[in-house]
């Protein structure tokens, strides 16, 4: 599976740029930029069939800013990733002594581990 989106539009095959979603209630017709995850009442459009949308007569066109050129993470996703690829490569602390204790300040001991999830034995008073 590609995965990139393409136009809800039938035949068409080019990547889609801007996501049509239609507000019943006002009879508007809002075309914005490409929406973060694709909605099953919201419809995908390539830039062709973006520029060239009509509405249904008696509605209104809300035309959001929508950016045609490729995509670039920006610096705050390039950041994000830099300080998640330094967490996962820290080494992890452990107690020091035997399998399962711990020092009274070092906090709970991890007694399990299922992916990214943790069981951590309750601090003795």
């Amino acid at each position: 599976m590609s995965p990139v989106r393409r136009c809800s539009r039938t035949a068409c095959g080019r990547p889609a740029v801007a996501t049509l979603t239609y507000v019943y209630a006002d009879s508007t017709a809002v075309l914005g930029p490409l929406a973060t995850y694709a909605e099953p009442h919201c419809y995908d459009l390539c830039a062709q069939h973006s520029e060239r949308l009509t509405a249904p007569r008696g509605w209104d066109v809300v035309r959001l800013a929508v950016d045609t050129g490729p995509v670039r993470p920006s610096s705050d996703d390039l950041e994000a990733l830099a300080n998640a690829v330094r967490e996962a490569a820290r080494p992890h602390e452990r107690g020091a002594g035997p399998a399962g204790t711990r020092s009274r300040d070092a906090g709970p001991a991890e007694v399990a581990r299922r992916g990214h999830l943790r069981v951590l034995r309750s601090p003795e008073p």
